[in-house]
Order: C-alpha cells, then structure tokens, then sequence
C-alpha cells in the first residue's frame, strides 16, 4: 500500500508539473542507445545478465505486447526480481490510470520521445522503481509505447502467473459472489486442474448477463448465464416443430 501511495503521488506531482510547463525542447539525456525497438528489447533483456543463464518464458507470446512482456519476464527472471517488477507496474498502471492527465500524456505521440523519457525518470526516481523496472518504462517511453503499458503490464502478469503455476480463471457475476461460493467454486476448479498448479481467481461484474455466471478458465468458457440460457431457448422456440418425428 505505501509502494502504491508514493507512486500515485509521483505521478501527480509530474502531471502538476506537466500542466504548468509548456512543451519545449528539452536536451535529451543519454539514458539509452537510439536503437530500433527490437534491438532495444534484445539489449533490455540480456544486458545485465551472465551470459550462462538462460531463461525461457513459460508461455509463448505473440504480437508487439507480447514481446514486451517477455523481454521484461527474462530480464526480471535473471534479476530474481520478477514479484518486485510486477509490482512496481502493477502500481504505475494503477497511478496512471488515475492521473487523466498523465493518460493523455502517455498516449500523446506527438510529444517528443525526450521529454516523455524525462517524466518516466523524475516518476520512477520518487517511486524508488528497481533499475529493470525503471529502463523497462524508459524503452516504452523512448520507443513510444507507454500507450500500451496497461496491456502489457497484463501480458506480464500472466507470465509471471503461469511461472508460478498458477492459471487464471475469470469468473463473470452480476453481483459479487458471496465468500462461501466463492471458495466453492475456486476448490471445484482446484480439482479440475490437479496437483502442481494452483488457481487465481479474478471476479468480474457484469449486469448484462442478467443472473448466473460464466466462467472463463484456460481455454475453456463455462458459460451458465440466464443471457445465454435465454438465448438458446429462444432458438429452440423458434425452431420448426416436426409433428412426424
């Protein structure tokens, strides 16, 4: 909790900050080398590790989100810092989204890459972020991609799950389960996916469904909602009825 205070008031203070300062031309630090993104995540996530160390996500990940994340899970993974890292984004994303300010800052691409390198140093400096944490968010602010923070801070997070052995089940309600269901369902889950994984179970509210829940879970989506029940009496209503069957 005292990590996530001195984070959003980091954030408030740069965006107090930001509103009163005008967008001039800041000298551009030598943070990091102005390679392209993919050489940067390269550099990122074998930099400061022995070269014998070798480390494999657990899941593979695709697109450019997902390439963040790993670099970040490999270069958190050598570090032994992986809860530490996820944390601290953990806190930034929370901050920033908070801050509607700094969230039109980060996604505004026509600020220079200088100034927004900048604000992620002051940010992280107050924040007292670990070193990886701190030049992870340097390389999504120098490369333009602090817009995208929030998801791959997500992706990262079920890298760092599935490290862990743990799979994620989504469960949609109307209304928040009660604690007895709750752990119910999360034991019902446990003996589906046996020894040597263990659940993390995310709530998720959602009126639309209109009563009952859905459950996505891996792969799979149980889906046992009154919406969808309706729905399928609906077209098992309108169906011909064959009286000579």
């Amino acid at each position: 909790m005292a990590m996530a205070a001195t984070v959003r008031s980091s954030v408030t203070g740069f965006t107090k900050s930001l509103i009163s300062t005008q967008r001039s031309t800041v000298a551009r630090a030598v943070i990091c080398p102005n390679f392209t993104s993919s050489e940067q995540l390269r550099n990122f996530a074998s930099g400061s590790a022995p070269k014998d160390v070798k480390i494999k996500v657990p899941v593979a990940m695709f697109g450019g989100s997902g390439n963040y994340a790993s670099a970040l899970f490999i270069a958190a993974a050598k570090a032994n810092a992986l809860e530490k890292v996820e944390s601290e984004l953990a806190d930034f994303v929370s901050a920033t989204t908070k801050a509607s300010t700094f969230s039109q800052f980060m996604k505004d691409l026509a600020v220079p890459a200088d100034i927004r390198v900048k604000a992620i140093n002051e940010i992280s400096t107050q924040a007292k972020f670990s070193d990886i944490t701190k030049n992870f968010l340097v390389v999504l602010a120098d490369n333009g991609r602090l817009r995208h923070v929030d998801t791959i801070a997500k992706r990262f997070s079920d890298l760092t799950m599935a490290h862990r052995g743990e799979v994620k089940a989504i469960v949609t309600t109307v209304i928040p389960l009660p604690a007895a269901e709750e752990k119910e369902l999360k034991e019902t889950l446990q003996e589906i996916l046996g020894k040597g994984k263990k659940v993390h179970l995310e709530q998720k509210i959602d009126p639309s469904i209109l009563g009952g829940l859905v459950v996505e879970f891996g792969q799979k989506v149980f889906d046992m909602s009154i919406k969808t029940r309706a729905r399928q009496m609906e077209r098992f209503l309108r169906d011909p009825v064959n009286f000579d069957a």
